[in-house]
């Protein structure tokens, strides 16, 4: 490995290998050696090499992701990408970028927008999360509810196979024949191959934006605005929730001014042409009064409206400083289900004697309930994992789904029978053999373990409804 990535490119001392034993989420495990490539070219010597003494690989790139999706649970040799951070090509005539998958999500934007550009995909890990991880996880974000997720935003990824095959799929051409192996690999959480290159979509920045805090007593009445504005056909670029007990800890923190009385508040942004953008609030500012928010704030100014979105992408940071960790969840309801849903998980809250806080893309009922607990209380960290499953087993129940936008990864994968039935299973089964035939890339990701997913049989209605 250090003859093909260089001497202090490799990592195998137990000290340095302890940074790389865990992600964002709760789960932990440590890899036997870490090496970190400049180029393509390297990567597939790495596979290659990792092939002939068939020991596991895991692609990482900046550890940001929450279903441990990069934990090596067989050990073996983890690639990192934090060296392939290069933008290779800006192509504003067709609207896209070329990148290695250690470049920043930000950076994107950062380099683009002189010309009036950004890159659309905005996961509150942002400043710090990278692309590579980006199209593994299929990753969203607040602004994702008017432009969708990194799938959609994804034009062409290079990518190499488990045996060191290279291969590309899509391109800046649109509508290319054949099967949209782009799409498959986006989302496939690094289980299929290593993407090496991705040609991302470029978007020209609105004409205008505008952003609103709108304050509630009840998180009902916020929840409630979400559905009256489905039913109004009003498409915000983000709608984005945070209950009292999230605010009072963000507004602690960060002072972005949000009301530390409130019981929920939403943010709210709109972009567009001015004229549709100045319609649109109104509408909006209407909605949200005709389910009770006792005030509706509009920033005055890009300043402003930067603070109210520092609290929203600080948050994870702003719960730090009450307790020492935390588990996010991240379930996904019809926005109609909301309410349902936010008086469910303070049940589980109260039922395991634990605080769940709440900040979520209310827009698409991507629930992210947080869990605080104290990991050196193995009790504390059992009753945290019930209470996850718990309130993922009701998002299922009310028609929703076990992940959004954080993937499945080891945190969820015995709970995707809930999901699909065992033929779906099998075919993703096989689907993974396909371009992982002896399942060494990131083994004991999404599919369920243990007895196997032929084996595994969806809960019954009786079932759901007593297992917790």
């Amino acid at each position: 490995m250090r003859a093909i990535v260089g001497p202090k490119a490799v990592l195998d001392a137990p000290q340095d290998l302890l940074l790389y034993e865990y992600d964002g989420s709760i789960e932990k495990g440590r890899p036997e050696v870490v090496a970190f490539p400049r180029s393509t070219e390297q990567v597939v010597e790495l596979v290659k090499l990792a092939a002939r003494a068939r020991i596991p690989l895991v692609g990482r790139g900046a550890g940001t992701g929450l279903s441990g999706g990069v934990i090596p649970t067989e050990g073996g040799l983890m690639i990192g990408f934090a060296r392939m951070n290069r933008i290779l090509e800006i192509d504003y005539d067709n609207e896209c970028a070329v990148v290695e998958p250690g470049v920043v999500n930000l950076d994107i934007t950062l380099a683009v927008q002189g010309a009036g550009y950004y890159y659309a995909p905005d996961p509150s890990s942002q400043k710090a999360c990278t692309i590579g991880g980006n199209v593994a996880e299929n990753a969203g974000g607040p602004h994702t509810l008017a432009y969708g997720v990194t799938t959609n935003h994804v034009l062409g990824v290079e990518a190499v196979l488990p045996d060191g095959t290279v291969i590309e799929v899509g391109g800046k051409e649109s509508d290319l024949p054949g099967y949209d192996l782009r799409g498959l690999l986006t989302g496939s959480e690094g289980t299929m191959a290593l993407i090496t290159k991705v040609i991302v979509r470029l978007m020209k920045a609105p004409e205008q934006i505008e952003t609103l805090l709108a304050i509630y007593d009840e998180p009902a009445h916020a929840a409630d605005t979400v559905a009256g504005l489905t039913a109004r056909a009003i498409i915000p670029a983000a709608v984005e929730m945070l209950d009292g007990v999230m605010l009072r800890m963000v507004e602690e923190a960060t002072h972005a001014g949000y009301p530390m009385d409130a019981g929920a508040v939403l943010l709210i942004e709109l972009e567009g042409l001015s004229e549709a953008v100045v319609e649109q609030l109104e509408q909006v500012r209407g909605v949200c009064l005709e389910n009770h928010a006792r005030e509706v704030r509009v920033a005055k100014s890009a300043e402003e409206r930067a603070l109210l979105w520092k609290g929203r992408k600080n948050a994870f940071g702003a719960v730090g400083r009450i307790s020492p960790t935390y588990y996010v969840q991240d379930g996904v309801v019809p926005r109609t289900r909301i309410a349902d849903t936010l008086k469910h998980i303070y049940h589980v809250a109260e039922k395991y004697n634990l605080i769940i806080s709440n900040i979520f893309h209310a827009g698409d009922g991507n629930m992210h309930p947080i869990i605080l607990f104290n990991p050196r209380k193995p009790e504390e960290l059992e009753r945290t994992k019930q209470a996850g499953a718990e309130i993922l087993t009701y998002c299922i129940q009310a028609g929703g789904s076990i992940t959004g936008e954080h993937g499945v990864g080891m945190e969820k994968n015995d709970l995707m029978p809930l999901v699909f039935q065992p033929d779906s299973l099998k075919m993703m089964e096989r689907l993974i053999t396909v371009f992982n035939p002896d399942r060494r890339l990131n083994p004991g990701k999404l599919l369920p373990t243990g007895k196997g997913c032929l084996e595994i049989r969806p809960m019954t209605e009786s079932q759901k409804a007593t297992t917790w």
